[in-house]
C-alpha cells in the first residue's frame, strides 16, 4: 500500500464502499498555491472586486512517489497528467454531520492525464 501524505491543515477523513474510516492527518508540510490579485475597477457593495490567478505551487516535493492530498486548490492550479496527487471531492457524495460540515469524503478527485 503506497505511504499517504496530506499536505493540507486538516485531518482528512476517507470512509471507503465497506463503511471503514480511514483518517490521513496532516504530515506538517503544506502545499501552497500563490494567489495573484488585481483590482477590477468594480465595487460591490462599498468593496473593492479583485480578479484572482493562481501562481506557483510550494510544498509539493515528492521524493518517495508518495500519494499525495492536496486542497482543491492546489490541485487545479497543477499541470493535467500530475500523477499521485488527489483532493478530497466534499461535493455531493461528501458525508456531513447536522450542520452540513463535512466528516469523510467517500471519494478523491484527481487530475486528467
Amino acid at each position: 500500500m503506497p505511504t499517504v501524505r496530506n499536505l493540507t491543515p486538516h485531518t482528512i477523513s476517507i470512509t471507503d464502499a465497506d463503511g471503514s474510516t480511514t483518517e490521513y492527518p496532516p504530515s506538517g508540510t503544506l502545499a501552497r498555491v500563490s494567489v495573484i490579485q488585481k483590482p477590477t475597477g468594480n465595487t460591490i457593495l462599498e468593496v473593492p472586486v479583485m480578479a484572482n490567478s493562481y501562481g506557483e505551487v510550494s510544498g509539493m516535493e515528492n521524493p518517495n512517489g508518495d500519494t499525495l492530498i492536496v486542497s482543491a486548490m492546489v490541485l487545479g492550479a497543477l499541470p493535467k497528467g500530475t500523477a499521485n496527487v488527489f483532493a478530497p471531492d466534499t461535493g455531493a457524495t461528501a458525508l456531513r454531520n447536522e450542520k452540513g460540515y463535512v466528516v469523510s469524503v467517500v471519494q478523491l478527485v484527481g487530475l486528467d492525464s
